[in-house]
C-alpha cells in the first residue's frame, strides 16, 4: 500500500512538472531583439474609397503596441529602432444572418491590408505580409446598408471601433509573436 501511494505521488508530480514545460502566458511574449524600444508607426495608407479608416486603424495598431507596455510608440519615421508600415487594401461587409423578415442580422467584416515590420538598425523586414486578412462577425443593432461600409461605420460607430480594436490585437500579436 505505502508503495503504491509513493508510486501514485512520484507520477503525479513527474505530470505536474512536465505539464508546465514550454508553455508561457499568449500575448505578452516577444521574439524581438531586446534593442527594438522605440517604434515608429506612422499613419496607415488607405487605398480603399472609405473616409478615414486609416486614421482610426493606425492609432489602434498604435495603442496596442504601448498596450504591451514594453515600446514607446512614435508617429515618426526616423529616430526609431523598428518602424511598422502598414496599407488598408480593402474593407468588405457581407451579411451572415437574417432576420425571419429577411434582413440582415449578424455580418462578417473583412479587412485586407499590407503590413511591414522594419529593424532599422539591420535593415531587415522582421515580419511582414502583403496580404494580411482580418475577419470578424458583428451583430447588427439596425437595419444597414452592408454593402456600403461608410454607411455601416456611420450608423454604428462601435463597430468601426471594436472591427478596429481587433485588427490591432492581430497585428501586434503576429509581430510580437513571430506567427
Amino acid at each position: 500500500m505505502t508503495r503504491r501511494l509513493l508510486l501514485a505521488v512520484m507520477l503525479m508530480s513527474l505530470t505536474v512538472g512536465l505539464s508546465s514545460c514550454g508553455y508561457a502566458l499568449a500575448g505578452r511574449g516577444s521574439f524581438l531583439p531586446a534593442y527594438i524600444q522605440t517604434i515608429g508607426i506612422p499613419q496607415f495608407t488607405n487605398t480603399t474609397p472609405y473616409y478615414e479608416l486609416e486614421q482610426v486603424f493606425t492609432e489602434r495598431v498604435r495603442t496596442e503596441f504601448i498596450n504591451r507596455g514594453k515600446y514607446k510608440v512614435l508617429p515618426e519615421r526616423t529616430g526609431v529602432d523598428a518602424i511598422l508600415h502598414g496599407e488598408i487594401l480593402g474593407i468588405n461587409i457581407t451579411p451572415a444572418s437574417f432576420t425571419d423578415q429577411q434582413q440582415a442580422s449578424r455580418y462578417i467584416i473583412t479587412v485586407t491590408a499590407k503590413i511591414e515590420f522594419r529593424d532599422l538598425k539591420t535593415n531587415k523586414v522582421i515580419w511582414d505580409n502583403p496580404s494580411w486578412t482580418f475577419r470578424d462577425e458583428y451583430e447588427a443593432s439596425a437595419a444597414v446598408d452592408a454593402l456600403d461600409p461608410n454607411a455601416f461605420f456611420s450608423q454604428d460607430a462601435n463597430a468601426l471601433e471594436r472591427v478596429s480594436t481587433e485588427f490591432a490585437k492581430s497585428v501586434v500579436s503576429a509581430i510580437l509573436e513571430a506567427f
